[in-house]
């Protein structure tokens, strides 16, 4: 008999619909913004680039990669228990990610159509390529019986306001970070082929050139405003966002350990690999970039780590609500103070002029 996930250990909207899952601070937000500041931006100082780049884009180089070969035309029945359950986990977190990225982009490419044509464009052909990703990843959910209502997900999910500036931060270190994910799990495998338990590993090589290319625009639009990315204000915040990201990064995967352990990976040196070549690739653009080989930043990750244990462990326990509140304020007070310990550690300083770092 086939140990599969039962209705007890997933919510399902109706049968074959799963739920979505609980909102928390390290799943995939959904986002909006001012659309009226958006289109506002001035784009002439880094205009020709950004032509290039959306001509790029109009040849949709993966127009017809993403399709689904007799390579999937099977019972994938044998991949059960745990291991089923962590599949699905990452197909859904996948997922929701580059639904989330649809949906900002098309709304972008939906009000900023009459204001400001070019950047428009640029969003309603980055928005038609998370599509592409987000519903092939649903596909691939239900060859594991489950699959999720993206409809739904559109009208339930909470939206986090961010301002534009913000967008371009977040978007740009999220498309660079998938890109640096992807490639390296294609090429563990493409030396591992006897990890590759499932084929939808086998595309992410296609997959990571999309990432790159819209990593490639929000870089564009950032060297159009200079202003973002050339005085105190913009390191402080960009110091804040390439935190943010690789903590939430580094703190979901090992969670999820199990899950990297089935393809052949570490998640810890997995996730350093990605985050240095990210940090690295940050540096072509952002002012500053962190230290990530200092000694304390993945001590303070792993301190994190712990105390979220703590705090599941807290949620698990039978106490009372109030009492369960008092045994996670510890925990989450070290939580902040290791984020503060972490964003206030010196950053490597990058001169673009010379190419130097310092």
């Amino acid at each position: 008999m086939v140990n599969t996930p039962t209705k007890s250990s997933v919510e399902e909207l109706r049968p074959g619909v799963k739920a979505p899952a609980k909102e928390t601070i390290l799943t995939p937000r959904f986002y909006t913004t001012d659309f009226d500041e958006m289109a506002k931006m001035d784009l002439s100082i880094n205009e020709a680039e950004l032509l290039a780049l959306v001509e790029e884009l109009r040849v949709d180089y993966n127009k017809t990669h993403f399709v689904r070969d007799e390579r999937f035309d099977q019972s994938w029945d044998h991949i059960d228990g745990e291991t089923r359950q962590l599949f699905m986990e990452f197909l859904e977190r996948s997922c929701t990610a580059e639904f989330s990225g649809f949906l900002l982009y098309k709304e972008l490419g939906r009000r900023l159509k009459n204001k400001n044509p070019l950047l428009a464009e640029c969003f309603t052909l980055i928005s038609r390529d998370e599509a592409r990703h987000a519903g092939f990843l649903n596909k691939a959910m239900a060859d594991f019986s489950l699959s999720l209502d993206l409809g739904f997900l559109t009208k339930t999910h909470s939206y986090t306001f961010f301002k534009p500036k913000f967008i371009l931060y977040a978007t740009y270190l999220s498309e660079k970070i998938g890109y640096w994910r992807y490639i390296t799990i294609f090429r563990h495998l493409e030396a591992h082929p006897e990890h590759c338990v499932y084929p939808i590993f086998k595309l992410f090589e296609n997959w990571c050139q999309d990432e790159n290319r819209h990593g490639d625009f929000f870089d564009a639009v950032l060297r159009s405003q200079p202003n973002l990315i050339n005085d105190l204000r913009s390191r402080l915040w960009c110091r804040f966002f390439l935190l943010s990201v690789f903590a939430t990064m580094y703190l979901n995967d090992v969670q999820r350990a199990k899950f990297y352990k089935i393809i052949g990976l570490d998640a810890r040196d997995y996730d350093k690999e990605v985050i240095e070549k990210t940090n690295q690739t940050a540096g072509r653009i952002f002012p500053v970039i962190l230290n990530v080989e200092h000694p304390s930043f993945y001590r303070r990750l792993e301190t994190c780590i712990t105390n979220n244990e703590k705090l599941r462990a807290a949620d698990a326990s039978g106490a009372p609500a109030p009492l369960k509140v008092l045994k996670k304020v510890p925990a989450y007070l070290s939580n902040a103070w290791q984020f503060i310990c972490l964003y206030l550690m010196k950053p490597i300083r990058v001169d673009h002029l010379h190419g130097a770092v310092r």
